[in-house]
């Protein structure tokens, strides 16, 4: 199959201005790109007046979860429309990889986020992972092994340290996970059993990743100047202190770390963002190579328990209504929302059963006037409501300054740390993260657009060494995004729908034309990549 790109304006991923040029497709390949082709080709496309990329890449997300779904094409469909071809997965230290055919804690390896519901299968091995995937999913897919995942497997999700013996399982597990492919590590030091392990069991992770020379991705055991990691409500900010165990780690090796979804959630966490850079900057120049990632978003999603104490939600119903537990409570909360610059006006239900719809996108504020009740009642109603499951879009995680700030930053990655949701409110972010990228650039608040598309191609494949990816160059793989300039500059974000990008082809396939999905095609068209440095 030869296909023929005329006339287009060609952003190949380095960085450099664009150029015009005609690009030839044969079978899943770039042939030739060259400023006239006169070839013949089966298909032929004038792209005169639009723009081409590679095929842009997600660089922190969690869709290996939804690729082994029977039907993964929903959960797929709106990343493909905003242009995203390929996929950086097990983040967070939750991975679906990391664990042998048999094992007695697989239900735990979701983080209480993501579980096997609806799935072909279990694939523990990398191995086992990459062969059920391989074009049997609609997008392209790198997978990290989750540390999370693997010492859940090894050890359980108990909070104490492992044994020698779970802990030489459990490296060994993440070796074998980096032998057979895997792209890398990552921590989750927020969620169970990741935020049990300390430094030494960490560093002797990192180590792995050094040997490898494969990225360590971190998700911090605190995003805010206050939290429930720490016990210190004043002094540093938490934030600030799950970095200095970063540094830790770090420090004396060439280690690759990369530091997810660069937030700072709550308004008093916020100028942390400087002494964070500042730390970056130190680190680089001891030799450390770290990098970060941010979504163009300004809040994020969590569960609903994210300011509920541990203890309290161990509490019997008899206990948690006691007086005195309700006071303490409420001067926990009062005092951390002071320190965070934070309330329940911040906090938008996104989900919380079925039969609770009436309170989808409304804040805890909102609905506890509805309900006539007090703020802290209302949340507590709806955490209770929920099974303590329940799903919020909160913020602020961020600013557009501070976004605009970071999309300057060389060592800014982009991705979208988002997932499709069956229920409930949607995080945004599916719907137009990296056209807003895109929009940026071009209305002057972002970088330039061929740095704003390497951030999202061809620096996103180095960093992870995808093979043959990123780049629009002869010989690499057809996965090209053909996108409109004008419609990106003029276009409205937060409709819950992409501008501004007109066509993706995946493996050489076309799968999406005037917002038409292939959904034939998209059966088979992601490749599984395994990574071997």
């Amino acid at each position: 199959m030869r296909q023929l790109l005329k006339n287009a304006k060609i952003y190949d991923g380095t960085g450099a201005e664009p150029y015009q040029a005609d690009i030839l497709l044969k079978d899943d390949r770039i042939a030739k790109i060259a400023g006239s082709i006169d070839l013949p080709a089966d298909q032929v496309y004038d792209l005169a007046g639009k723009s081409v990329s590679s095929g842009f890449i997600d660089a922190h997300s969690h869709n290996d979860w939804f690729a082994i779904k029977k039907d993964p094409l929903p959960y797929f469909s709106p990343f493909l429309r905003q242009g995203i071809t390929t996929f950086i997965t097990g983040n967070c230290g939750i991975s679906e990889i990391g664990f042998e055919k048999g094992n007695s804690f697989t239900d735990k390896l979701g983080g209480g986020i993501f579980g096997f519901r609806e799935t072909t299968g279990q694939y523990g091995t990398a191995e086992a992972y990459f062969r059920a995937t391989d074009r049997q999913m609609p997008c392209n897919m790198a997978v990290l092994a989750g540390h999370c995942s693997v010492r859940a497997a090894a050890g359980g999700v108990e909070n104490r340290p492992l044994t020698p013996e779970e802990e030489k399982r459990m490296l060994d597990l993440l070796e074998q996970a980096l032998q057979q492919g895997a792209a890398g590590i990552s921590l989750g030091l927020m969620y169970q059993p990741g935020l049990y392990a300390g430094t030494d069991e960490l560093k002797k992770v990192a180590a792995l990743c050094v040997k490898y020379g494969k990225p360590l991705t971190v998700h911090p055991r605190a995003e805010s100047k206050v939290s429930m990691a720490y016990p210190q409500l004043f002094g540093r900010s938490h934030l600030l202190r799950a970095v200095d165990e970063l540094v830790e780690i770090a420090k004396g090796t060439n280690l690759k770390l990369q530091y997810s979804h660069a937030i700072f959630v709550g308004r008093k966490t916020l100028k942390d963002k400087d002494e964070l850079l500042k730390i970056f900057a130190r680190l680089r120049a001891e030799g450390v190579d770290v990098m970060f990632d941010i979504y163009n978003e300004c809040l994020g999603v969590s569960v609903i328990t994210v300011i509920l104490p541990a203890w309290y939600q161990g509490m019997t119903e008899k206990q948690r209504s006691g007086l005195l537990t309700r006071l303490k409570l409420a001067i926990l909360i009062k005092a951390s929302s002071i320190l965070l610059g934070f309330g329940f006006r911040d906090i938008q239900i996104a989900y919380i059963g079925p039969g609770y719809e009436k309170y989808e996108g409304k804040t805890v504020h909102q609905i506890a006037k509805e309900e006539g009740i007090s703020d802290l009642k209302a949340y507590l109603m709806l955490c209770e409501k929920s099974g303590f499951v329940g799903r919020v879009n909160m913020g602020p995680y961020s600013t557009p300054e501070i976004i605009s700030d970071f999309e300057h930053n060389e060592y800014c990655l982009y991705m979208t740390d988002a997932w499709v949701e069956d229920h409930g409110v949607q995080n945004p972010a599916i719907y137009d993260c990296y056209p807003k990228f895109l929009r940026d650039s071009l209305r002057g608040t972002g970088d330039t657009l061929p740095n704003t598309i390497r951030r999202m191609t061809g620096a996103i494949a180095d960093r992870f060494m995808l093979p043959d990816r990123g780049y629009l160059k002869e010989g690499y793989y057809a996965d090209l995004t053909v996108f409109d300039e004008e419609a990106l500059k003029n276009g409205i974000p937060d409709q819950e729908k992409p501008f501004g990008i007109e066509k993706v082809f995946i493996n050489g396939v076309q799968v999406l034309s005037e917002n038409r999905l292939d959904e034939s095609a998209l059966k088979k068209t992601g490749h599984a990549i395994p990574v071997f440095g």
